[in-house]
């Protein structure tokens, strides 16, 4: 497994085990093909791997308890000994994280940024990495005229400081928190580039950044493009990630991603470069 920390963010394939998933479109819903696609995302080079059985993208409905696990756990089972890439839980429901967990995952992903006691719980005592991402409202509502008066990245550092705080005081470890802004997620267009633009100062909190931008609308609407023609942008967002030292990247197209971090670390080893240049300093 890849740490955190290192100069090069690690890689999360995205594996959506949905019907509605935004861009996968149900494409690995069927547990064999999900399997199969986890195995091609650790040989493409995937230094993690996030299952999801619920759909998160705008306007999503919630799921049953009962049926996402159906939909995760004979996956992670599976996956768990298929490949030697961690795995990764995408939920918000304590008991199928806590499922998850000993099905064989290794990191608890929450959008709903560990707001139920009960998750706090479960991930405390599994002392496992956890990610606290923000989102404005819920799936179904978060792209309804989304507003941050007092700008989107102020807002973000006051709420990472107190998500932080309670998790702490819930007997979650400092040691395995890693910060999600959650681009897309209850953000309008100015927002997500204002947090690609001040990742510096996410940075400067002192904890491991996951970025989650990979095809979202918000890049099409930058450059004019549909979902499926959103790759290029996605990359350019991947090199500006890697400039800015974060430490994770939430991908659907591994192995295109995996080319340009190594590319970019096979750069710097050759020329002796320093990447990326530290814009806080100045």
């Amino acid at each position: 497994m890849k740490p955190l920390g290192n100069s090069f963010p690690a890689l999360m394939g995205i594996l959506n085990v949905t019907p509605d998933s935004f861009f996968d479109q149900g494409r690995w819903f069927d547990h064999s093909t999900a399997i199969q696609r986890g195995i091609q995302m650790s040989r493409e080079g995937a230094d993690w791997i996030d299952i999801g059985g619920e759909s998160t993208r705008p306007g999503a409905e919630p799921v049953s308890e009962k049926e996402e696990l159906r939909r995760v756990i004979p996956v992670i089972t599976s996956l768990k000994l298929e490949v030697p890439t961690p795995l990764s839980i995408d939920t918000m429901k304590a008991s199928v994280a806590e499922a998850a967990i000993k099905a064989g995952a290794s990191l608890i992903n929450d959008v709903s940024g560990f707001s139920n006691v009960e998750m706090c719980r479960v991930a405390a005592d599994s002392e496992l990495p956890i990610c606290l991402m923000h989102m404005q409202g819920n799936p179904k509502t978060m792209q309804v005229n989304p507003v941050y008066p007092q700008g989107v990245v102020p807002f973000l550092l006051d709420w990472f400081k107190r998500g932080i705080d309670r998790l702490l005081a819930s007997g979650i470890k400092e040691k395995n928190i890693i910060l999600d802004p959650g681009m897309g997620f209850g953000k309008t267009v100015a927002d997500n580039v204002e947090i690609v633009d001040n990742l510096h100062e996410m940075k400067a909190m002192g904890f491991p950044i996951l970025l989650g931008f990979s095809r979202k609308s918000f890049l099409g609407k930058l450059i004019n493009k549909r979902t499926l023609n959103l790759l290029p942008a996605s990359l350019a967002v991947t090199t500006l990630a890697i400039l800015a030292h974060i430490e994770m990247i939430r991908v659907h197209d591994v192995s295109e991603h995996r080319d340009v971090i190594d590319f970019m670390a096979h750069f710097k080893r050759q020329n002796n470069v320093v990447l990326p240049i530290d814009r806080s300093r100045n």
